[in-house]
């Protein structure tokens, strides 16, 4: 893939299912820059998060906000970033396109099973794994008229980016 043919790229799915290994992964390899949409809460997102309260719509407008100000830039090589944002509903993936448009998403998913699994042993700063389910709940997977790809996190990490990989190859030149 060249500069102009990489679109600005979400990692998403909920919490434990590899977005940033993923994304830090696929940036890797396509010779972008990587930016973990967690860093872009504001503290009073996190403090309720850490508290064990789910966010609600008023909380993540700001935050998906500035996640589409991110997307809509280029680096010194004129690559978008690969964001790793949990984009649980179809709204927030639409007010990320309005941002950026063209923004395709690369959905991992994965068993409830697996997923907490991983966030078993894991340590977040602020994301408990008993608000798991509710990000569950919340989860719209992608429709059938966006932009994306679904990728299973069963594999081990090299193997999910390759899948993604990919799963964009043939997105992006079947709508080239």
């Amino acid at each position: 893939m060249s500069t102009s043919t990489i679109p600005p790229i979400v990692v998403m799915g909920v919490s434990g299912s590899g977005k940033s290994t993923v994304g830090l992964d696929l940036a890797e390899e396509l010779g972008a820059s990587f930016i973990d949409g967690d860093d872009l809460h504001p503290p009073a997102n996190k403090a309720k998060m850490a508290a064990g309260h789910p966010l609600d719509d008023d909380d993540r407008w700001p935050w998906l906000d500035a996640i589409g100000a991110v997307l809509a830039t280029r680096d010194d090589q004129g690559y978008p970033p690969i964001v790793a944002c949990s984009a649980l509903k179809r709204v927030y993936r639409d007010r990320l396109r309005a941002a950026a448009p063209g923004t395709v998403f690369v959905h991992l998913h994965g068993s409830a099973e697996l997923l907490s699994s991983r966030l078993g042993p894991r340590m977040h700063e602020y994301m408990p794994a008993t608000l798991l389910g509710s990000q569950l709940d919340t989860l719209q997977p992608l429709d059938e008229d966006e932009e994306g790809v679904v990728v299973d996190i069963a594999p081990l990490p090299p193997e999910v980016t390759a899948n993604a990989i990919a799963g964009l190859r043939t997105l992006l030149s079947s709508s080239a």
